[in-house]
């Protein structure tokens, strides 16, 4: 009776710090290199290193490094502590407000009143949050491997939070199968809007080796679970994005050609060999053949100080941007397949292009009316760019009368002499665009300010919203290995056609200049069914139409006093005088009399031709 009439003691407060500061502490403990090295010399006059042992065979540790490690760890241990990101996240918006759907059993939580409390979690625990956050009564949720198993958060149409997704993916690690269902888990069917992807990094270029590997497998992932190259990231990443693709290994090599020659700024040849082992020239100071792979090169630079890194990965970068872009402008870059998303589409014309004749299998060139609706940039959002941008400058286009926001781009380098090119990144309200310095300067693009661009952005952007875009774009699908050859080779991307209605179409496009090239590879004799203005356009790019009627003849583009014209090349004599008669006109060059179609109304003219039966 008179223990319970004592007064219970006080609770006590937790204090406690959880960090990844162990860890590093306990690497150093054990990783820290502090035995003692003996040089010596081998049979063949090399020298080489082994460690030190005294007389009784114990190893034998410097006494430096080892007073190097302990001011190392002391300084460590006195910093202030590194919250992880979980911790922080709830920390900084509150467990209250923030939906936890972890494997975690355990978790210490700050009280309103400064102290922490201990908080015991459970498999029930973690169905309750994720019900809260479908709920919408939590805004924020936090799901991880194991809190992510056999769940969904996407915006269903069957619970009361329908906000867009916004997704963060945070330490992705190095598995790109679990990225991929962790990214499913906010993107599925039957949702009210599609889900925002956002990988977050740091400013340590450094990192990038670890989104660079996570993009690549994406990308192998993609080709071995679709049996397609489409994009296992679903354009998460840009191709210049992944380190160890053709286009990075090409740009190392030139980066160690400049380096050699000293012509990079941010580290010398022999402070690079120093710092990281990698020798790149021989005995006679040539560059060798084989040069260090790029996946050991990425490792050795992160051993590096981030300052060094960032400007080593700056210069390196423009390389890869530099032949990416390049790629891309020539219609060689492979980015797999890209979907088209579309309001609707409508089935105009399918000819067929060539049945196999052991399997029967077709391929056919698809003549698709698509429609879409422009989805701008709001006002908002570009203005949050802006101010978190110093780089940002309001520009007003003084022909157009259109603006853009223009911020500073990642530069691309000259690969003879590594001289950067400077060049910048302008947003406009429907799509954005790269222009070099110069160009910049000798544009109509002038600086205004931030009032007069808010109105003119809003203007544009509610123009934009209510316009719907209608084209025709021509696809070929179906069996296109055995035609592979004959479709154009500027432009090697594979597309999906999707529109609203679930209808899909997979082929590659074949933009009207085309189209009467392909027929002519295939043997199909059908350029004077063409409309007009697709032969006049295939003309135009410097490609020659065969027609058969009325006669046979070739239209094509030709230059005559330095101005392009459109030729009819094998006109009969005694049809000089009806062709003029519809609106050509001749010419006598090196006696020689050639006919010619009037540029600004050729299609109209041509189209009277080809109407005659002959």
């Amino acid at each position: 009776m008179e223990n319970r009439r004592k007064p219970a003691p006080t609770a006590a407060t937790l204090d406690i710090n959880c960090d990844c500061k162990e860890y590093v502490i306990d690497y150093l403990e054990r990783a820290f290199p502090t035995r003692q090295m003996r040089v010596f010399t081998d049979d063949t006059g090399t020298q080489r290193s082994e460690p030190m042992t005294d007389e009784t065979g114990n190893p034998v540790y410097n006494p430096e490094a080892e007073a190097a490690r302990a001011l190392m760890i002391e300084h460590l241990c006195a910093l202030p502590p590194i919250m992880s990101a979980l911790d922080g996240i709830l920390e900084h918006f509150g467990h209250d407000r923030v939906a936890e759907v972890t494997g975690r059993t355990k978790r210490l939580i700050s009280t309103g009143d400064g102290r922490q409390k201990l908080e015991t979690r459970s498999t029930r625990t973690s169905q309750a949050e994720a019900a809260a956050f479908m709920q919408g009564l939590k805004r924020v949720l936090i799901f991880s491997d194991a809190g992510g198993t056999g769940r969904s958060y996407h915006a269903s149409m069957d619970v009361p939070n329908q906000e867009q997704r916004v997704h963060l993916l945070l330490e992705p690690g190095w598995r790109a199968d679990r990225a991929i269902q962790g990214l499913g888990r906010t993107h599925r069917t039957h949702q009210a809007s599609t889900p925002l992807f956002r990988p977050v990094t740091t400013d340590c270029k450094g990192e990038l080796r670890f989104t660079s590997t996570i993009a690549r497998r994406l990308d192998s992932l993609g080709a071995l679970t679709r049996g397609q190259r489409q994009t296992g990231g679903q354009n998460l990443f840009d191709p210049a994005d992944n380190l160890e693709s053709e286009y990075a290994c090409a740009a190392l090599v030139t980066w160690f050609h400049l380096l050699v020659d000293g012509k990079l700024k941010s580290i010398s040849h022999s402070e690079f060999e120093d710092r990281t082992g990698l020798e790149l020239c021989d005995k006679d100071g040539v560059l060798k053949e084989e040069l260090p792979p790029i996946q050991r090169w990425l490792n050795r630079i992160l051993a590096l100080p981030i300052g060094l890194q960032n400007s080593i990965f700056d210069e390196f970068l423009s390389l890869v941007e530099t032949r990416v872009s390049a790629a891309r402008e020539a219609g060689r870059l492979d980015v797999g397949v890209e979907t088209i998303l579309v309001d609707s589409a409508t089935l105009i014309d399918d000819t067929l292009l060539r049945t196999d004749p052991v399997s029967g299998a077709t391929s056919h060139l698809l003549t698709i009316e698509i429609a879409r609706r422009r989805t701008p940039v709001t006002l908002e959002r570009v203005l949050r760019i802006a101010d978190s941008d110093s780089t940002a400058v309001f520009l007003l286009n003084a022909k157009s009368g259109m603006v853009a926001l223009q911020t500073r781009a990642r530069a691309l380098m000259e690969e003879k002499d590594g001289t950067p090119i400077p060049r910048f990144e302008l947003t406009r309200p429907t799509r954005r665009e790269y222009i070099r310095e110069h160009e910049l300067f000798e544009s109509a693009w002038k600086i205004v300010d931030r009032d007069a661009f808010c109105a003119k952005w809003q203007a544009e952007a509610d123009e934009a919203a209510n316009k719907v875009d209608t084209e025709t774009i021509r696809l070929a699908t179906g069996l296109l290995l055995p035609i592979w050859s004959a479709l154009p080779s500027d432009h090697l991307v594979v597309n999906r056609i999707a529109d609203k209605a679930g209808n899909s179409w997979l082929g590659r496009l074949v933009f009207d200049e085309h189209v009467v090239q392909l027929f002519t590879k295939l043997g199909i004799d059908r350029a004077e069914n063409l409309p007009p203005s697709d032969i006049i356009k295939s003309a135009h790019s410097g490609r020659s139409v065969d027609v058969a009627r009325p006669f046979p003849m070739t239209i094509r583009r030709a230059m005559v006093n330095r101005n392009h014209r459109i030729e009819i090349v094998g006109a009969p004599s005694d049809q000089l005088a009806w062709l003029k008669s519809l609106g050509c006109f001749t010419e006598i060059i090196q006696y020689r009399t050639r006919v010619f179609l009037p540029v600004s109304i050729a299609a109209d003219i041509l189209g009277r031709i080809l109407a005659d039966p002959g």
